[in-house]
């Protein structure tokens, strides 16, 4: 039933522009003709300046560079911000008015799976930067990549360092209701269970929610050695500050969801002290290091973990033209084959449109990101 409300939601759009299989063919045709290459990027709402300031970012160094064959690169962002539906309008505008070569989206899951039904109608390349769903890549298209890792990845790390590093056997895995944090859990189970581990105590809340005082005292009452957290930034500090208050010394830890930097600042990073969480790339890495202090120069902030991916995807899209052209059957073959090193790490697809790997780890320690060694 979702999917057909999803694929009718779809269908809406491109009724309600009126475009058909002869106009994709003439845009497809016309692709690059411009005086800027075009390149289409899908943000919550107008507030999510993270991703916007990243993906920025990579269009002006490209730029710098000479753009591709001397025009140079044209970011073109829409809201997906209103009533259900409005991303996949939002994507139809900026394929079929706006005429961008590729998309980028920094979306939930939902969304996600919106944008991804318009542009593989549409035949032109979705590139993931914060979707962590791993149901994405489950439709087996051409036109998806993500350079975020799935929440069963996510997983595969959390589990690893949980179960068999620490060799914490009591766990409790605390959720809001959302279908992101939901799906995340749904995967930290199926691998938990795959791996022959107990299963964890799942235990939800309200996001909204100011007094957690009763999830603290479920937790309490379960005895459980560690905690890890589905959710957003905002809830998941409320939940730990609430530890500290009953002197609770659990191990802590959370998925990629917990660094969304358009909910906090990096100043917040104390909040998280001692928790583990999931993260890609080499913290101290010359690269990492450099776009670190280009964009707080830039933007009077550090970045989070949405921007450095947006920046990577959105280079990785520039690197695919440069290789192929503004051709969008040709992005797409070149983004099958790229090898790229990011702020994030290295970054190569899978048949599916995955990122490839196993993400790694950070401890926040006196407010600041510290790569968890490996086994």
């Amino acid at each position: 039933m979702r999917l057909l409300k999803l694929l009718l939601t779809v269908c809406s759009a491109f009724a309600l522009l009126g475009f058909n299989a002869r106009d994709l063919h003439a845009i497809q045709k016309s692709d690059g003709q411009g005086k800027t290459v075009k390149i289409g990027l899908l943000i919550p709402d107008n507030n999510s300046l993270a991703s916007k300031n990243g993906a920025e970012m990579a269009i002006r160094k490209a730029n710098e560079k000479g753009g591709f064959n001397g025009k140079p690169f044209q970011l073109v962002v829409r809201s997906m911000e209103g009533p259900w539906g409005t991303g996949s309008k939002q994507a139809v505008s900026l394929i079929f008015e706006e005429n961008v070569c590729a998309i980028m989206g920094s979306s939930d899951g939902r969304n996600g799976h919106l944008i991804e039904q318009v542009t593989t109608k549409a035949r032109i390349v979705f590139l993931s930067a914060w979707a962590s769903d791993p149901t994405l890549a489950q439709a087996f298209v051409p036109w998806y990549f993500s350079c975020v890792p799935t929440d069963l990845q996510q997983a595969d790390a959390l589990i690893e360092e949980i179960y068999n590093k620490r060799k914490i056997g009591k766990i409790a895995a605390v959720s809001d209701s959302s279908y992101d944090s939901k799906l995340a859990l749904e995967s930290f189970i199926k691998r938990t269970k795959l791996a022959g581990n107990t299963d964890p105590l799942q235990l939800f809340y309200d996001n909204s929610a100011q007094d957690f005082n009763g999830l603290i005292n479920q937790i309490k009452k379960a005895d459980v050695t560690g905690i890890i957290l589905f959710g957003k930034p905002s809830a998941s500090i409320r939940i730990i500050n609430h530890l500290r208050q009953r002197k609770m010394n659990q191990s802590v830890f959370g998925t990629l969801s917990l660094l969304d930097e358009d909910e906090f600042s990096d100043m917040d990073l104390k909040y998280f002290e001692n928790v583990v969480l999931v993260f890609s790339g080499n913290l101290s890495g010359s690269k990492s290091l450099a776009f670190r202090e280009e964009f707080q120069k830039t933007y009077g902030k550090l970045p989070g973990a949405i921007a450095a991916y947006s920046f990577d995807g959105m280079s990785l899209l520039i690197e695919a033209i440069r290789k192929a052209g503004t051709d969008r059957i040709e992005i797409q073959k070149a983004l099958t084959k790229l090898h790229f090193e990011g702020v994030t790490g290295a970054i190569q697809f899978d048949d599916k449109g995955k990122r490839m790997g196993t993400p790694g780890l950070m401890e926040i320690k006196n407010g600041v990101p510290v790569p968890v060694e490996s086994r």
